[in-house]
């Protein structure tokens, strides 16, 4: 078993409850819109970070984070990207790689909405989008997740709110 924590959106801001939250996760994992390189710095500095960068994030982020992770934990491939829609919306891109990869997470952020979707039509996985914890965007409440991935699937799946974006 692994503990998550998953971010999304910062765009510059990392709310320092953040590392309180994420205490007993093995892994944070930021579904892009960094912001700024020293968000990164701050979480990797506290736990092993994966990333990829969103579409507001500079030259500098890109050179460091791609645009799409795709690895495995727990037997399971996660596939994070920061704009990939959802079931059944998917964008084109993603849509043609979704039979190739076939992840059973499949992880954006770009929205801010808070989301966790199955997707048994297509495939069976799950979607999930943290909704954003930065003060920029139209969100009204800030937001993270932490779950637990096991080899039998997602337990323990958690919302925490931040508070409002304000």
């Amino acid at each position: 078993m692994i503990k998550i924590g998953l971010i999304s959106d910062t765009h510059g801001y990392l709310d320092e409850r953040v590392f309180e939250y994420f205490t007993e996760c093995d892994e944070i994992w930021h579904a892009g819109d960094i912001g700024d390189l020293a968000v990164m710095k701050q979480l990797e500095a506290f736990k092993p970070t994966v990333g990829v960068y969103g579409n507001i994030d500079g030259t500098d982020i890109r050179h460091i984070y791609p645009e799409d992770q795709v690895f495995e934990r727990e037997g399971k491939t996660i596939w994070i990207t920061h704009i990939g829609g959802y079931p059944p919306k998917y964008n084109r891109r993603v849509l043609k790689q979704l039979d190739t990869i076939k992840p059973y997470l499949f992880i954006c952020g770009h929205s801010h909405i808070v989301k966790v979707l199955t997707d048994k039509a297509r495939l069976p996985l799950i979607h999930i989008n943290p909704g954003a914890v930065g003060m920029q965007g139209f969100h009204k409440m800030r937001t993270i997740m932490r779950f637990d991935l096991t080899p039998e699937g997602v337990r323990n799946m958690q919302l925490i709110e931040l508070g409002k974006r304000g």
